[in-house]
């Protein structure tokens, strides 16, 4: 009895059903050690911070940013923000969660488009181990974005594939619903129902199924309308809306050749086998040249194999080149590669880690026939029946090797160290402590790409406990400055640069100027200068660099003033507009941390 059942439970399925299962299992496991060695970095900064200073509004969540409409994915910076704002063991837990819902949807359709055969676990094993995703894994605001995508596609066409063979309307109704999820999270979720068609009449028979596609245009249309308008009416950071500026046909085609031959083939095959690290927490793909070309060779040989074997392989391989061409290149064509490059753009892989299940589902349209098909064979299947398992070896030992190459690098340990850090520093001073808002290091967000998102009151300002005072610059008798350092600490503020000394007594100061002979000429730029005084009443001091004046105020009896002044000169010329003063030593730089003053906290948190 025992073995009958055994036997039945084979026979149906449930086997290979198990073994996906587990599939998806051990490579959450495998990835959850790279997931968990990752922080926040760039854009989460901003996303977050811009989520902790709006309204869970439409116009939060409607804003395009640089050509992004996911409204699902604002909604969960917004949410991440009111939940310890850097929580990344919620970010990794999502994550890992997402990751797993997506392994299971693709897992669902292969199944249930091709049969409980283990064939499909061959297409499941490659989305589950392809390099092509790992990049995008390690950056919170792609996983916010794609991985949505990755669960909504196969899960609409799930429901559109049991809609063509029972005739139920409820499933085209989950077909559109899945869609609009994919719309709210991915600009990429519009070709699902493009998908579904390809699929209807190349493998499901292409009957007349008007009620879907009109439900379908029902959620395409609407949502085209708004993403057009929001794309030319979103302020982008550079307070500037889109505009839309194609690159010369040279570049287009370098840039869309690297992404296909750099980027989507060598990861399909187990690549890139090399990085090209963007940073200490990210790495493009760096595809030898040689193997570059050998992956080409061998995807085209297992195009062909398909095609001379396999009825409509050609389309299921025509299906992922436009989707390709359509949802991958044409959208960083349109600002993004004269910003980027074409090599920079075209070695991106968060670029195309979304199309992995496109690439999965391709495998499996041009290998294996679609549950029902008549005559799927051009020639007798059986002469390729173990033809794939040399591949597939190649293929996963290739894709770890490249995993565990990814992961030898720091990843976001820095980064979390010095937001940590600052964490601490901003939790142990005093409240009401004024801290310079200078821009945090390269490491934690590009100043050049976030303007003001890249200030430390924006990224660390959210997480002090108490009120701190965040000046753009020093101006006037600013008492005990603090600024960070490299590591994330709060140390006493100096002015690195000139310095002249005070004599034996201080200098008077009155109505008329007195110069100050520099020791040496400043050029051009924004200067800061530090007067250490002794006032019998409060006053206002003008400065003059060159061309370039200010006033700043002096407070009574001992003490310092800070000008900021931008010009060029050789000597400083101060003036007491009001009541007397007397000038002791004078600074003229730019502020930095004290390196003779005990920083907070005295060690960086590890």
């Amino acid at each position: 009895m025992a073995t009958v059942r055994a036997r039945h439970w084979l026979r149906g399925g449930d086997a290979v059903l198990a073994a996906g299962a587990v599939m998806v299992a051990v490579q959450l496991v495998w990835k959850f050690e790279l997931v968990r060695r990752t922080y926040f970095r760039q854009d989460d900064f901003m996303f977050i911070a811009r989520g902790l200073e709006s309204q869970l509004s439409w116009d939060y969540l409607m804003r395009i940013d640089f050509g992004h409409l996911m409204p699902g994915a604002f909604a969960i910076h917004w949410m991440m923000g009111r939940l310890g704002v850097y929580n990344d063991v919620l970010a990794h837990g999502l994550t890992i969660g997402l990751q797993a819902a997506a392994g299971l949807a693709l897992l669902r359709l292969l199944r249930l488009l091709f049969g409980p055969r283990p064939a499909i676990l061959v297409p499941l094993g490659f989305f589950l181990l392809t390099p092509m995703t790992i990049p995008g894994l390690s950056w919170w605001a792609v996983v916010a974005e794609t991985l949505p995508f990755q669960i909504a596609l196969p899960m609409a066409l799930c429901s559109h594939v049991l809609f063509t063979r029972t005739g139920r309307m409820r499933h085209a109704v989950a077909a559109a619903g899945w869609t609009a999820f994919g719309m709210v999270f991915f600009v990429k979720a519009p070709f699902i129902p493009v998908l579904a068609f390809v699929l209807t009449v190349g493998w499901l028979g292409g009957r007349r199924l008007w009620r879907a596609w009109l439900l379908y245009l029902g959620v395409l249309v609407p949502y085209a309308v708004v993403f057009f308008r929001q794309l030319f009416t979103s302020v982008q950071l550079t307070n500037d809306t889109f505009h839309a500026e194609l690159p010369a046909a040279g570049v287009a085609v370098k840039a869309a050749w690297t992404l296909l031959t750099g980027s989507l083939v060598p990861t399909s095959l187990g690549g890139p086998w090399r990085w090209q690290s963007i940073g200490e927490d990210y790495a493009l793909a760096a595809t030898p040249p040689v193997l570059g070309w050998a992956s080409v060779a061998v995807a085209a040989v297992a195009v062909t194999v398909s095609v001379m074997w396999r009825r409509r392989a050609w389309l299921a391989w025509l299906t992922l080149l436009g989707y390709f061409l359509l949802a991958d290149v044409a959208p960083i064509m349109l600002g993004r590669v004269e910003t980027l490059g074409p090599d920079l753009s075209g070695f991106e892989l968060r670029y195309v880690s979304s199309t992995a299940v496109v690439v999965a589902l391709a495998i499996g349209l041009a290998f294996i026939p679609v549950q029902g098909e008549e005559q799927p064979w051009r020639r007798p299947s059986t002469r390729l029946r173990w033809a794939w398992a040399p591949v597939a070896a190649a293929f996963a030992a290739g894709s770890v090797w490249s995993v565990a190459a990814y992961a030898d690098r720091p990843l976001g340990a820095n980064v979390r160290s010095y937001v940590r850090t600052a964490e601490a520093a901003l939790a142990r001073v005093p409240a009401g402590s004024v801290v310079l808002d200078t821009h945090v290091p390269p490491k934690v967000a590009f100043a050049a790409f976030f303007y003001d998102y890249a200030r430390h009151s924006r990224v660390l300002g959210p997480t002090a406990p108490h009120g701190i005072s965040w000046t753009s610059r020093l101006a006037g008798p600013v008492a005990d400055p603090l600024i960070f350092d490299r590591q994330g600490r709060l140390s006493p503020v100096r002015i690195d640069g000139i310095t002249i000394p005070a004599g034996a007594a201080c200098t008077p100061v009155g109505r008329d100027e007195v110069r100050f002979r520099l020791p040496t000429a400043l050029g051009y730029g924004e200067h800061t200068v530090q007067i250490s005084y002794l006032n019998g009443a409060e006053t206002t001091l003008n400065v003059r660099l060159g061309l370039a004046q200010t006033a700043v105020p002096a407070g009574e009896n001992l003490g310092r003033t800070f000008a900021p002044i931008t010009g060029a000169g050789a000597e400083l010329a101060i003036r007491a507009i009001g009541p007397a003063s007397c000038v002791g030593e004078i600074r003229i730089g730019a502020p930095v941390p004290a390196e003779d003053a005990a920083p907070v906290p005295p060690q960086p948190v590890r």
